[in-house]
């Protein structure tokens, strides 16, 4: 293969185990042989087309459960049998051909039912293929539904099938009328019936009485004791019916035969059809083996390199899935300006596992498949990829181990260049450390040169040294828990990891004077250089945590300082509503003040202006205006010590929220002015059910207050009420209100927080959308979905444009990629 090397590329990273998963998932043979044809492509917009299409599919397959996954039969080895005239389709062959033709124009109908935007690569595939409405009415003209030649599909197979029938028909008479005469004679047992031998009707009678029924045998039974005997009266009536049935072969195949004829013209066409459809069959496999690996479609660049966030090896993934165990997700990044990694740490702790990620799943993505890494994740297209892993020694081409890793690297070298990719394991093992290393850095340095790109691993120390001088080589570590003494499988840019020898061979058991004379051999250079690097990983670890738990302390008081910030503001908030309440109230006392001052005119007439009597009431009036003045000051202070309690606690947010004191309901001042009666008196308005408490009355008026609400009415329009009576309108008042209240709550169990707008207009889609978010609000959800598609996307911004001006809409935002991502969009509601 063009670009791979070496040619077992597949084996070495584990793709032919892809490409069984991908045939598994296949409908029928039409996608097998596909998924046999993929191959690694170099062609972005090749690539990028194959990725929507798979991407579209995992939506349909979320989305929809009504896909057509039935009758994928291949049937174009029989068109090109009948290429030559001729020869023509079996009748199972035109039945696989009808039903796959209706599968093909159901798939093709799908498509086009949906909007083109919603399935854009996909709908422009199914535009090219055709449906051949001629050939298929022809199809259904001759065959059944079972898959049979219909009766009627020639006049003259019409009038055979009728032959035959009757033929049938005289000859079961007949054969029953001679069964039940030898049954009579005593040569057949009660209970017999007809038997088929060689496709001929006959009677079993005992071998004895054999002779005495005239006719042939045609078989025995294994015992010997029956014989199967065609009597002579049926033998012609079996010879005309044969020759019926033959006649009935010859015009089924005269039917086939024109068929075929007619079919012939157009064998190309309906042979592209097939090929849509195991593209189709192909295109599901790759979705649900994407759906399988929690694979997406990553950003692609037309320049080599690659930035994976939570990449994961897709295979080992699906093994540890089976042991209820997870994966440790990979970070990486490979650069222009950092080209080369260089994988170091200790003997299985995941390096291998890392280099053969990245290159099964570089060799995924531009073999057309999703692959599985986090969102955000960008990478490149290579033109290249090489793989030096494992034993190559070969006794046939007089090659050790070392020597086959020495052709691997001459072939690198030779063929590499600045869009080659090229994952080398072990870098420089097989022979003496000291010339293999010295090898290796020569290899790498030209590697560096040649601006390769490569993921590789070591454990030689002067390949670390050299990485971490040598501009494009950046060194990487696999992480090593020193305290529990297990590999951590994470990736960790930008240092050198430890090998941990020694400590893996004192876990396993290894004498410690072995230990310390190896220490004494490798020298305290070489041990020290070792601790330093696990020194650094230790704090490393230590100081990313630290930081960890501080951005914790610091999301902390940011969610505090946010949440005593929304208190001010609601405290605000209310302070105005309190004073507009306030304002309200007065208002209303003013009106009660001014009936007050009228009626204290009144009186002052009535009394003829006495000195005292109007000194009193003046008194009086002074005493009310000095309570309506003080309530107003108690008010607006307790509000003014509220707000700085707040204040005062947002600066001490380690503190616990403060409790908002209650508000203390103002008790309007009642001046006496005729016979009081006594307070819980219940009243209410003639001519009405609504009850009311008496405060005050006189000899014309009375003062009613209802709920809130205190007004003053004429006196004979009040009727005093007993408890009783006030019980049952209180009752008859709560139920009214508990039905309106159930009424809601089964109006929200119906709701649905979705709404599709698609084929809509943009007047009646806003509508739609103002009336849906009028009922969310009423009903009390605060999280919404519009379904509006991509498109060109005019109406999505005409309606993110409306729901930016909409007051009670808090924020909004893009649904998850795997769930429609811009197609959908998310409402939040201030509720």
């Amino acid at each position: 293969m063009q670009g791979i090397y070496p040619n077992n590329f597949e084996v070495k990273i584990g793709f032919d185990r892809i490409r069984d998963l991908l045939s598994k998932k296949c409908l029928s043979s039409l996608g097998r042989d596909l998924v046999e044809e993929v191959i690694f492509l170099t062609n972005q917009k090749q690539i990028e087309l194959l990725h929507s299409e798979t991407e579209e599919f995992c939506r349909i397959l979320q989305e929809f459960d009504n896909f057509p996954t039935n009758n994928y039969y291949d049937v174009r080895p029989a068109f090109q049998r009948i290429r030559l005239e001729g020869r023509f389709l079996e009748t199972h062959e035109v039945f696989d051909l009808k039903r796959s033709l209706e599968t093909v124009r159901a798939i093709v109908s799908f498509f086009k039912k949906q909007e083109d935007t919603l399935f854009p690569a996909l709908t422009k595939k199914a535009g090219f293929v055709q449906v051949f409405p001629y050939i298929y009415t022809r199809v259904d003209a001759i065959i059944t539904k079972n898959g049979s030649i219909k009766d009627n599909a020639t006049p003259e197979l019409a009038n055979i099938r009728r032959s035959i029938l009757s033929h049938q028909s005289s000859m079961s008479k007949r054969l029953h009328t001679i069964l039940k005469k030898a049954q009579m004679d005593g040569l057949v047992e009660e209970g017999a019936s007809i038997a088929i031998r060689d496709g001929r009707s006959v009677i079993p009678i005992s071998s004895s009485n054999k002779r005495k029924l005239k006719g042939i045998v045609y078989d025995e039974s294994a015992t010997g004791k029956t014989s199967y005997v065609e009597p002579n009266e049926i033998v012609e009536m079996n010879n005309e019916l044969m020759e019926l049935e033959n006649a009935e072969r010859r015009e089924t195949i005269k039917i086939l035969v024109d068929f075929s004829n007619d079919v012939r013209p157009y064998i190309d066409e309906l042979s592209y059809s097939y090929h849509f459809l195991a593209e189709i069959d192909l295109v599901r496999a790759k979705a649900l083996l994407a759906l399988d690996f929690r694979a997406i479609k990553p950003e692609l660049s037309n320049k080599p390199g690659l930035e994976w966030k939570n990449a994961v090896h897709p295979l080992l993934m699906i093994s540890l899935r089976k042991e209820n165990r997870k994966i440790v997700p990979l970070n990486i990044r490979l650069t222009p300006e950092k080209h080369i990694l260089l994988i170091s740490g200790p003997n299985a702790g995941g390096k291998s596992v890392c280099l053969k990620t990245v290159g099964l799943l570089q060799y995924m993505l531009q073999c057309g498949l999703l692959i599985p890494v986090g969102e955000g994740s960008q990478t490149g297209i290579f033109e290249k990829l090489f793989i030096d892993i494992g034993d190559e020694q070969s006794i046939e081409n007089d090659l050790s181990t070392y020597s086959s890793h020495l052709v691997n690297m001459k072939y690198f070298l030779k063929n590499g260049n600045e869009n080659t990719l090229v994952l080398i394991d072990e870098f420089g093992t097989g022979t003496e450390p000291m010339l293999g290393g010295a090898i290796a850095e020569a290899i790498l340095n030209q590697l560096n040169d040649n601006r390769t790109f490569g993921v590789i691993t070591t454990h030689y120390t002067n390949l670390k040294h050299f990485a971490s001088a040598a501009d494009g080589i950046e060194n990487g570590a696999m992480l090593y828990d020193s305290h529990q003494m297990n590999p951590m499988f994470q990736l960790e840019i930008g240092k050198p990891g430890s090998s941990f020898a020694f400590e893996i061979a004192r876990k396993i058991g290894l004498p410690d004077d072995i230990l310390q004379d190896a220490s004494d051999k490798v020298g305290k250079k070489h041990i020290d250089y070792d601790k330093n690097l696990k020194d650094i990983v230790r704090d490393k670890r230590y100081w990313e945590g630290k930081r960890q738990r501080i951005r914790k302390v610091e999301k902390t008081l940011d969610n505090l300082a946010e949440n005593y910030e929304k208190e001010l503001k609601d405290t605000e908030k209310q302070r105005k509503e309190i004073i507009q309440k306030a304002r309200e109230e007065a208002n209303q006392m003013l009106a009660e003040v001014n009936k007050k001052i009228e009626n204290t005119i009144l009186e002052i007439r009535k009394s003829q202006a006495e000195k005292e009597k109007t000194k009193k009431l003046r008194e009086e009036m002074e005493a009310l205006k000095q309570q309506v003045k003080t309530d107003d000051i108690k008010e607006d202070k307790k509000i003014e010590e509220k707000i700085a309690r707040l204040k005062a606690k947002e600066e001490r947010r380690n503190q616990k929220r403060p409790k908002l004191p209650e508000e203390k309901i103002v008790e309007k001042p009642i001046v006496a002015k005729e016979k009081e009666l006594q307070p819980g008196d219940k009243v209410k308005i003639k001519g009405q059910d609504t009850i009311g408490e008496l405060m005050q009355l006189n000899d014309k008026n009375a003062v009613v207050a209802f709920g809130q609400l205190i007004t003053t009415l004429p006196r004979k329009q009040v009727e005093k009420i007993s408890n009783t009576e006030a019980k049952k309108l209180l009752k008859k008042e709560n139920k009214t209100f508990a039905n309106v209240t159930k009424a809601l709550s089964e109006r929200r169990l119906s709701f649905k927080p979705e709404i599709d707008i698609r084929g809509q207009r943009v007047e009646e889609a806003i509508t739609t959308i103002r009336e849906f978010i009028d009922e969310a609000i009423m009903l009390e959800t605060s999280q919404l979905k519009i379904l509006h598609g991509k498109g060109n996307g005019i109406l999505k911004e005409t309606i993110r444009d409306y729901l930016r001006a909409e007051p009670m809409v808090k924020n909004f935002k893009d649904e998850h990629v795997q769930f429609g991502g811009s197609g959908i969009t998310i409402v939040n509601l201030s509720l």
